[in-house]
């Protein structure tokens, strides 16, 4: 095999040291991520006349529902056995090491599906504070959540996670912190294709802004996003030990639902238009 051909991928986990602190480039996906999704729903409220005082609340419950689902989602969807004797771990980036007692990792662990349940039922909470239409409030942070999902597959490309299986496609990446084997950049496909859809969102709402409030945004993208991950996951590396016997793994089979939601969403959408 001609590694010469592949793409070797291992670049520093930090985007910026300064010394006494250090910001890694997941953070700073994640951070992109947010500022876009912040500076798009602002425009959004602008163009519907929502009122700034409605859009003020919004960012700190989504940020909050999305952090908490993603990483509540990782605890119990993949690491049970371990979180449920450790609860503090679940929430608090920190983690025990032996011979080194409690020491700050970050969260190393977050799973998009709690991320999207969390962020669901923040919106929930948003939108009955500030006596908004759930669906509509669904509908606008729908059009613009692919491009956050977007940057953050690109944060974990950075941090060489979450990594496909060994392949000789001309494309393959070579993650030195993992192995010397060309695999699939899983997440690389990911983030092309969340990109895709945010473009697909922005252009229907801009030919038919009628749209929002009927569910329709909120269901192309979960049927969108979720059943690309379906796809997407066969080219992936399972990510705990229990789902290799399994048909579906564990991202899979929790993208079901979304998918059929998703679809049932635009179904009514389009007959109730």
């Amino acid at each position: 095999m001609n590694y010469e051909l592949f793409i070797a991928w291992n670049p520093d986990i930090v985007a910026v040291d300064l010394g006494f602190f250090a910001i890694r480039w997941y953070s700073l996906c994640w951070a992109i991520g947010l500022v876009s999704v912040y500076l798009l729903m602002h425009r959004l409220y602008r163009e519907q006349k929502l009122g700034e005082e409605k859009f003020d609340p919004m960012f700190m419950y989504c940020f909050l529902g999305i952090l908490i689902g993603a990483r509540l989602g990782h605890c119990l969807f993949y690491e049970p056995g371990y979180y449920l004797s450790h609860p503090v771990e679940m929430l608090l980036p920190i983690r025990n090491v032996p011979g080194q007692g409690w020491t700050f990792t970050g969260y190393e662990g977050l799973a998009s599906h709690g991320g999207t349940l969390g962020l669901m039922l923040a919106i929930w909470m948003y939108a009955r504070r500030v006596q908004l239409p759930l669906m509509h409030v669904l509908d606008n942070v729908a059009i613009v959540t692919p491009i956050c999902a977007c940057a953050i597959r690109l944060g974990n490309l950075m941090n060489s996670e979450i990594i496909g299986r060994p392949t000789e496609v001309p494309w393959a990446f070579i993650f030195e912190r993992v192995d010397m084997l060309p695999r699939h950049p899983g997440q690389l496909y990911e983030a092309l294709c969340y990109a895709l859809f945010f473009l697909v969102h922005w252009a229907f709402y801009r030919k038919r802004p009628q749209l929002v409030s009927t569910g329709f945004f909120f269901g192309l993208c979960l049927f969108l996003i979720f059943l690309s991950r379906i796809f997407i996951e066969y080219t992936k590396e399972n990510q705990e030990a229990f789902e290799d016997g399994m048909l579906l793994n564990m991202g899979q089979l929790l993208s079901i639902p979304f998918v059929v939601l998703g679809l049932w969403c635009m179904v009514k959408a389009l007959r109730r238009k």
